[in-house]
């Protein structure tokens, strides 16, 4: 498995999902808003800190339930061990984390997980935790493992954390957390709009449409970064854009390399009424980055995490509310 996972990170970045499924089956342990300063896997959910006495489950508690069994509970903290890590880019992590192999994790499309890790202790002395919501890039239909694709920011507390992590550690998660129910054919055509590590709810709706032969949707994919290093995923995109006709995948960055031949800078009306679908009720624009593309593109979500009003980029577009997904 470490060797598999060796040669894995050296193809930056390949078709992750395609070689895990084919590992896991014979393991059964299986394994110009600067686009990326400041992305976070989080898609989209704000950072903050929870303090609280820790809920922990652990896995055998879980199997003691009656009704469907899953990895992920959302009302406990339960510990999931990282079974193996590999670099995707200069400043990206993968890691895998395993659990019981009759069990899937439990997550629907769309659908994050919380994280969380201590973080010293308050001023009664309580432990002191940093939570970060985090988007997992495995098949939700797979049994034993989930993987999650992170970006380690240099101040940024979670994912610093998740950088010391070796195999074996274990991180305490909850969840899931839903976020869009996706149903095949829900729509004719669906766009989305990605920056830097926002591409990953994108992928988790893109798979779920494209393994299912019943699913005609089309998709048609902006993904926005800061430089060409930056991309995240772009092996598996075109492979996946390749071998699916109704996927379409278009990449634009800030600071272009001598041979890039992609689009170059932000987002703009004119780049993205050529990109994505024109606007009607067949229509869904799916959203993920950061604040200030979010912003550009679409406008944040409104105080209370509800999406609010859609303005920028999508409003001069003549998208509505009822056509657009802000994660």
């Amino acid at each position: 498995m470490s060797t598999f996972f060796r040669r894995l990170s050296k193809a930056t970045p390949i078709a992750f999902s395609h070689a895990f499924r084919g590992q896991s089956q014979s393991n059964s342990t299986h394994f110009r808003f600067p686009v990326g300063a400041i992305a976070a896997i989080s898609g989209g959910i704000s950072y903050f800190y929870y303090f609280s006495e820790p809920n922990l489950a652990h896995l055998d508690q879980i199997n003691e339930e009656t009704g469907p069994k899953t990895a992920l509970n959302p009302d406990k903290w339960i510990e999931f061990k990282l079974q193996e890590k590999a670099k995707v880019s200069h400043n990206t992590q993968l890691y895998r984390f395993s659990f019981d192999p009759n069990l899937h994790l439990g997550l629907d499309v769309a659908s994050c997980l919380i994280t969380r890790a201590p973080l010293g202790e308050d001023a009664e002395g309580k432990t002191k935790y940093v939570v970060r919501p985090y988007t997992p890039i495995s098949d939700p239909d797979s049994k034993g493992y989930f993987d999650l694709m992170i970006k380690i920011y240099p101040e940024g507390k979670m994912s610093q954390y998740f950088s010391k992590l070796n195999p074996g550690d274990v991180v305490e998660v909850k969840g899931p957390i839903e976020k869009i129910r996706y149903t095949p054919n829900m729509k004719k055509h669906i766009g989305m709009i990605a920056g830097g590590s926002g591409i990953t709810p994108m992928l988790q709706v893109i798979e779920a449409i494209l393994k299912n032969p019943d699913d005609n949707t089309k998709v048609s994919l902006i993904y926005a970064n800061v430089s060409p290093d930056d991309i995240l995923l772009k092996k598996k995109l075109d492979m996946l854009a390749s071998s699916h006709p109704n996927l379409k995948v278009f990449y634009t960055v800030d600071n272009p390399s001598k041979y890039w031949v992609g689009r170059t800078g932000y987002i703009s009306k004119d780049m993205a009424s050529k990109g994505l679908p024109s606007p009607s009720d067949d229509t869904l624009i799916l959203v993920c980055g950061p604040p200030g593309m979010m912003e550009h593109v679409s406008g944040g979500k409104a105080k209370d995490w509800s999406q609010g009003e859609v303005s920028g980029v999508l409003k001069e577009l003549g998208y509505t509310e009822g056509m657009v997904y802000k994660f």
